[in-house]
């Protein structure tokens, strides 16, 4: 492919013909839009002798991708997306995701790449331009059919990116680009992509390496020196030569306020409004309840002191100093620990060693609702848990250390349950335990605590939750099967069952599930879905549904075997 440059020969004309685009947009775009498009040219000025910017058409935490138009050398015009990273992304990390994209992706459903624009530390990665339709725009609208190709295409893609050793990692429906009129398919967004232990992308096994080192991924961007990215989203200051600036659309207050400044005087206005924003944050952090995605976990802050029915168990750490002697634990089934001898009775030359801890010990909170002094001051563990809240597999929300391409399969059967039941998002929680509890609401209790002994994980739950059948769930909440009545009705997250997920690491309490989210979820009258497939969806397709969602990731279906699935034979 060819792409004629010609549009803009010199200094001059680049300067009017981004004018000139400003123009032509500023009756449609908002004035956000307008200046986040305005401060891309000013960042990477090779675009503009190549793409003229139409519009901003998705924004994400690591990235926002852009419309652009580009005139080919046979004289027609051919649109674009062009997706630019934030400049605090690492830059094994941002290799990886091109690597993958040009090793996997181009087919089977896998969006490839076309080109790469690099200034500085702003990256801008040009893929073909598809046009698709919004997920909660057609899920009510969808026939059994096009559920059965999408999910069919779905793990088409997946099947060729797991031959490579590519763990995706954010499979969900705004990743899966989808065509309605053209039944065209594309898999895209692979910035939180991890490799296998066989993977055949080189990069990746880099990224892993890092990962191992740093202390577990959390979906948290770095900056090119290997650390965590500060929370204004700046690049270190002290690293570079001369100042730069995150993109705007990072913080939508300094965005409209400084688009005609230069970009030397936007990092000063940009990190003071983040960093008094940031200081407000840390300060109500032990105050109000925050979601765990791209945080800490809920237990590296010190909660507020509780009252418990027994004096001789604290919960919770104090924020005061105490006197570690007057700490009083539950100490049966304890064993004793080994005695430290006195400086006064050591011999000069005697070594001190540290007291030796015990493999098989074990505090009183273990296997209860309870969490004790001793389990909070332990590290906590470290594991990948990269991805979108909702769509994470048990072994995710329960920090599995070995995760593979299972997650995606997980992932993938979310969204089928979705497709089925006509909901979205179907699972919505505000953390990892809660969103584990809604889970055992729908998979069953006692099949998720047995799934996590199996990797090494003890999961308590207040009561015992029945599994549901599938194919009732999903048409009552289509409203194709009356339910007795309000109670009965099985909504995945009007439990009031709080569970803890107790690890040798850290042990966490939850709070109560909330209710799912109820918008875009306008469903078709049962008369019209009845002419759209959906009074003879087989019994295939639950069994299907049960497999992708298997608590076990061992034993969960790949994207190999599903795609052999008897719900696929004539495909």
């Amino acid at each position: 492919m060819e792409v004629n440059p010609s549009v803009c020969n010199d200094g001059n004309s680049t300067e009017s013909h981004v004018k000139a685009n400003k123009h032509i947009g500023r009756r449609k775009l908002s004035l956000d839009v307008e200046n986040d498009i305005e401060y891309l040219y000013e960042a990477v000025p090779q675009l503009s002798t190549v793409f003229h910017i139409i519009d901003k058409i998705g924004e994400g935490t690591f990235s926002s991708v852009y419309l652009g138009e580009a005139l080919m050398a046979n004289g027609t015009k051919e649109k674009f997306a062009l997706k630019h990273l934030i400049p605090t992304s690492h830059p094994v990390r941002i290799a990886a995701e091109l690597q993958c994209l040009t090793v996997a992706g181009g087919k089977e459903n896998v969006m490839g790449v076309t080109y790469c624009f690099r200034k500085d530390d702003h990256c801008v990665i040009v893929m073909p331009y598809m046009e698709h339709q919004t997920f909660v725009d057609i899920i009510g609208l969808l026939s059994f059919e096009e559920v059965r190709q999408y999910i069919y295409h779905l793990l088409k893609a997946l099947q060729h990116i797991h031959q490579f050793g590519i763990i995706h990692r954010d499979i969900k429906p705004t990743n899966f680009l989808y065509n309605r009129q053209e039944k065209m398919f594309a898999l895209v967004d692979f910035g939180l992509a991890q490799g296998t232990a066989d993977t055949q992308i080189e990069l990746l096994k880099v990224v892993k390496q890092k990962t191992q080192k740093g202390g577990g991924s959390t979906g948290k961007p770095e900056t090119s020196q290997g650390k965590r990215a500060p929370t204004s989203l700046a690049p270190p200051l002290q690293s570079l030569s001369h100042p730069k600036t995150p993109a705007p659309h990072s913080s939508s207050s300094t965005s409209s306020s400084t688009s005609t400044k230069p970009l030397d005087k936007r990092v000063s206005t940009f990190t003071s409004t983040t960093r008094s924003k940031h200081t407000k944050e840390l300060s109500g952090l032990c105050k109000a309840p925050r979601a765990v995605f791209g945080e800490r976990n809920l237990n590296s802050c010190t909660p507020v002191p509780t009252k418990t029915t027994d004096p001789k168990i604290e919960l919770v750490k104090s924020t005061k100093t105490e006197d570690p002697a007057t700490r009083k634990f539950v100490t049966a089934h304890r064993r004793p620990l080994p005695v430290k001898t006195p400086v006064s009775n050591q011999r000069p030359n005697q070594r001190t060693t540290p007291a030796a801890v015990n493999l098989g010990f074990t505090c009183s909170c273990y296997t209860t609702d309870r969490v004790c002094n001793i389990c909070m001051s332990r590290k906590q563990q470290v594991a990948p848990r990269a991805g979108t809240p909702g769509f994470r597999a048990p072994e995710v929300l329960t920090k599995c250390p070995n995760q593979g391409t299972a997650i995606d399969i997980w992932s993938a059967g979310v969204i089928l349950l979705s497709l089925l039941s006509g909901r979205y998002p179907f699972f919505k929680a505000s953390d990892d335990l809660i969103a584990l509890t809604q889970i055992m609401t729908i998979r069953g209790s006692r099949e998720t605590i047995q799934a996590a002994k199996t990797f090494g994980k003890s999961v308590v739950c207040s009561r015992e939750l029945p599994r549901q059948d599938l194919r009732t769930l999903c048409e009552t909440l289509r409203g194709r099967r009356p339910s007795p009545d309000d109670e009965a009705t099985p909504h995945p997250h009007r439990d009031t069952t709080t569970c803890h997920h107790h690890t040798h690491d850290t042990p966490i309490s939850t709070d109560l599930p909330g209710e799912p989210s109820r918008q875009h979820q306008t469903l078709a009258e049962p008369e019209a879905q009845d002419e759209r497939g959906w009074d003879r969806v087989p019994d295939e397709a639950y069994d299907l549904l049960d497999r992708l969602l298997g608590l076990n990731p061992a034993k969960r279906i790949t994207a190999a075997q599903a795609l052999q699935h008897p719900l696929f034979t004539d495909l």
